[in-house]
């Protein structure tokens, strides 16, 4: 997890920055909701309906359009290397689920601790020298937001929506990175630029409409994770207590209707799309 998510994806991304326009680069980015969407549904058998899908090729096709120069496709390595940074995030980002009911910020904490100190060798290792402390400074912000934030935020939603709809609202910051890029830059947009935008936010509206509602079982589940007091959670406890709060806790096996999300407490099986 830590390898893939916190060492070959940023090793990539900034390979791949350099040698392709920040716009671009911030749009392909969306590539990381539709290969973690795509894992979780193949490998993990997380249930896509065909609304998501239609958005994934959306998505897809946006993409794909960043890549054509007028005569052909360009496959530059630039954009080759920053598909290979979505698959790194996409596998991270599933194995993450797995630990979805842990504590946020001691995961980020691990993650950045053992793949920043890898990181920071290897590039030791290779020649780099210490940058100024305005630098420094500078790269801290970023990560403190960019990555630690960032995960834990990321891993909440994991807990609260399952992998594959995390990882396609996660597509709404390609579009905030294109939108600065072109802004701080002054990158001059072009009509493919903004034929794959609107290809993309297609994908992503199609993504933040969906509404799953259907009768579903919840089987017998004991786990601790910080929740409050809801439909899910009809337990007692000896003395008084305090909400949101976490420790050990069984779930009655239920059945019922509502809307809702491949979460923590809903990864059952569907009988179709």
């Amino acid at each position: 997890m830590v390898v893939f998510g916190g060492m070959l994806g940023p090793l990539l991304l900034m390979l791949g920055l350099a040698r392709t326009s920040a716009a671009t680069g911030a749009l392909l980015l969306n590539l990381e909701g539709l290969a973690t969407m795509a894992i979780a549904w193949a490998v993990f058998r997380e249930n896509v309906d065909r609304r998501l899908l239609v958005g994934a090729a959306a998505i897809l096709c946006g993409a794909v359009l960043l890549s054509w120069n007028g005569q052909g496709f360009r496959l530059d390595t630039g954009g080759l290397l920053i598909a290979a940074a979505c698959l790194c995030w996409g596998i991270d980002n599933n194995l993450t689920r797995k630990l979805s009911a842990a504590d946020p910020v001691q995961i980020a904490m691990i993650k950045g601790l053992v793949a920043g100190s890898v990181n920071f060798a290897l590039a030791l290792w290779l020649g780099a020298t210490l940058p100024g402390a305005g630098i420094v400074a500078a790269g801290a912000v970023v990560g403190f937001l960019g990555v630690g934030v960032s995960l834990v935020l990321f891993m909440l939603g994991l807990r609260h929506l399952g992998t594959a709809r995390t990882g396609a609202y996660f597509s709404l910051a390609p579009f905030i990175g294109a939108v600065l890029a072109l802004l701080l830059f002054r990158e001059a947009p072009t009509l493919v630029l903004l034929a794959a935008d609107g290809l993309m936010a297609l994908g992503l509206w199609l993504h933040l409409s969906e509404r799953h509602d259907h009768m579903h079982e919840h089987a017998a589940l004991e786990h601790d994770h910080l929740h409050s007091h809801d439909e899910h959670h009809q337990h007692s406890h000896d003395g008084s207590f305090t909400e949101p709060h976490a420790h050990w806790h069984r779930h009655a096996p239920m059945r019922h209707k509502h809307p809702h999300y491949p979460d923590l407490h809903h990864r059952h099986g569907h009988g179709g799309a």
